[in-house]
């Protein structure tokens, strides 16, 4: 190559990008030894922003726009100006282009369910999924605190980081919104603007903005849905009885509607499944009997007339009470087992005194014969006067 092929090439260049995968944030524009001649033109396309980084620094940022890089202020030099070091600048500069343009559709889910207590239902857990899109806000601070020198940025390497960050604060909101369970569908505008909110501080210390977030679904576990469809089919059916009914009538009136062999098939399952159904009802209605040709149907025979009701047996005598067996303690023995009747003709004989301890079963220890209401009587009743004699 000639000198002037050279010095050509040294004097035009064209800094641009053009990206079709829409999954690329950040792009380095290459050159080699990363340098940037004298008199450069750079593009910035709506969408983009121009990341200039000179030795290792962040010097400027373009927005969209054409840009002459010629000026003193500018931290380039021609080669032209270094002729000891072989036409190559000691200035090394790298440009960052990028996107800043939303990156919509993503996708956000909970791996693990989220327990909450739920007003209605008490402890649950849940699911939750949906969408939302993310956009970089400050390009300098997204290259500084994420990208690094990563020379092709593509949002996968930062998403899954991105959807902890929303998986965390959606727990959080959602245990502290107190919306009952079934309410949650209607309210999943609010639940995804709590969310962005929560998260919107987050994400600026990443450069990053969160235009939207959409719940999409939240889901309950198998077991509680199940019971939740049971309750609901209870709340439809209302009067079991009257549905019970109102089926046997569906039922026959499909049966008459197919009157040949597949509806009289049908009919007769039908009318099967009724009368088991129905069972009850008619085993007050209907009699069988047997016949010398096997079981005939007959009509039920009319009801006889209500008889009195027979009289009360008359009350059994209470079975006599157990006769209790006491015991008698004197001079630091006791004596017994006696009967009630022994104690009387006892105290009668004067060998029982009201001072004299007795112990019978169940009794909280000796007690004087005066206090146990069942023998106090013994001295307490007294013979009527003798009748006078003639």
């Amino acid at each position: 190559m000639g000198i002037l092929d050279f010095l050509t090439g040294e004097f035009i260049d064209v800094i641009h990008w053009v990206d079709d995968s829409r999954d690329t944030m950040v792009w380095r524009f290459e050159r080699e030894g990363h340098e940037i001649k004298y008199g450069a033109k750079l593009t910035v396309r709506e969408g983009q922003a121009a990341v200039f980084v000179h030795e290792g620094v962040i010097a400027d940022v373009f927005s969209p726009g054409l840009y002459l890089l010629e000026t003193n202020n500018m931290p380039v030099l021609t080669t032209l100006q270094h002729w000891d070091h072989g036409f190559r600048s000691p200035f090394k500069s790298e440009i960052y282009f990028v996107s800043t343009t939303r990156f919509s559709n993503l996708k956000w889910g909970t791996r693990n369910p989220i327990i909450l207590r739920d007003p209605e239902f008490g402890p649950l857990r849940i699911r939750a999924y949906g969408t939302y899109a993310i956009r970089v806000a400050d390009p300098a601070l997204f290259l500084r605190e994420i990208v690094g020198t990563d020379g092709e940025f593509t949002m996968d390497e930062i998403s899954f980081q991105i959807r902890n960050i929303i998986v965390q604060e959606f727990s959080r909101v959602i245990a502290r919104s107190g919306i009952p369970v079934l309410d949650m569908a209607a309210n999943t505008d609010d639940l995804g603007r709590l969310v962005v909110a929560e998260i919107a501080d987050t994400l600026a210390q990443y450069g990053l903005a969160m235009p939207e977030l959409y719940v999409e679904n939240i889901s309950l576990p198998p077991a509680v849905e199940e019971a939740l469809d049971k309750r609901t089919s209870m709340g439809l059916a209302g009067d079991l009885g009257k549905f019970t009914h109102y089926s046997a009538a569906e039922a026959m009136s499909a049966a008459a509607r197919n009157p040949g062999a597949a509806g009289a098939g049908l009919g007769a399952g039908l009318g099967l499944g009724i009368g088991m159904a129905m069972s009850g009802q008619m085993a007050g209605q209907m009699a069988v009997q047997s016949g010398p040709w096997g079981p005939v149907a007959r009509q039920p025979s009319p009801q006889p007339s209500p008889q009195p009701a027979p009289a009360p047996p008359p009350a059994a005598f209470p079975p006599p009470p157990v006769e209790r067996i006491w015991h008698v303690a004197e001079g630091g023995k006791t004596r017994g087992p006696f009967s009630r009747a022994d104690l009387g003709r006892m105290a009668a004989d004067g060998a029982l005194t009201r001072q004299s301890l007795v112990w019978s079963a169940g009794q909280d220890g000796w007690l004087a014969a005066e206090d146990v209401p069942e023998l106090a009587q013994l001295f307490t009743v007294m013979p009527p006067p003798p009748p006078s004699a003639g």
